[in-house]
This record gives C-alpha cells, sequence and structure tokens, in this order.
C-alpha cells in the first residue's frame, strides 16, 4: 500500500492565540512550537511512523485566512463531539452531522479564524 499522499498541511491565521486555543480545544490536543522559520507555525501532534497527514496553524504576511480553494478534514472518533467543540472554542457549524453512506459520517465547521474544516468519522 502506498503511503497517504498527503504530505503536509498549513492553515492560515490572523490572531495565533486565538486559533491555536481554537484547535487545542476541539480536538484535545496541545500544539506545538516548531522553531527554526521566519513564520510562527505551530504543529498538531504528528508521528511520522504512523498513518495521516501532519501539519500546523501558520502565520505569515499577506496569506488571509478564511474560506478558499482547500479543505482539510479531521478523524474524529464521532464528528458530531468536535462540532460542538468547535461552537465552544469560538467556532461556528457550516453543516451539522451527516452521512456519507458506506464512508462515515462529516461535518463542517468555521473555525476562529473564518477557515472552513472538514470532520470526519466512521460513527
Amino acid at each position: 500500500m502506498k503511503p497517504n499522499p498527503v504530505g503536509w498541511f498549513e492553515l492560515y491565521v490572523q490572531d495565533m492565540n486565538r486559533a491555536k486555543a481554537f484547535y487545542e480545544s476541539v480536538f484535545a490536543v496541545t500544539l506545538e512550537f516548531l522553531p527554526g522559520t521566519e513564520y510562527e507555525m505551530w504543529s498538531f501532534p504528528m508521528d511520522m511512523e504512523r498513518y495521516g497527514s501532519p501539519g500546523a496553524l501558520i502565520k505569515m504576511e499577506g496569506c488571509p485566512s478564511g474560506p478558499g480553494g482547500t479543505l482539510v478534514y479531521f478523524s474524529c472518533e464521532d464528528c458530531a463531539t468536535e462540532s460542538a467543540r468547535a461552537v465552544e472554542a469560538g467556532g461556528t457549524i457550516f453543516k451539522e452531522k451527516f452521512s456519507i453512506g458506506p464512508y462515515g459520517f462529516i461535518a463542517l465547521v468555521q473555525d476562529s479564524e473564518g477557515n472552513l474544516i472538514g470532520l470526519h468519522s466512521r460513527a
């Protein structure tokens, strides 16, 4: 089996503290500062030996946050749980949890920066 073709993702933000608090609250994780770049970046937990794609929040001049041409989906146990956390953390629900047939369920939420993200779960 070939590895996941997605090698990295970045979510552009305008207010790093607000965005970091949003993602840490929704996914119950701690983001880690990535030193050594000219931009402020905080990565999601990653294990290069396991399935999945690493990524980070990034604040970069000239790169606005908000709806765009790419949608990142986060894997969840039950996407309804993370949707509720998103609202509690300052986001909004764009589309409530709904079935995608044999592939499980998805929900769409806007984060604290206006980015649209997807939540996917099997149940």
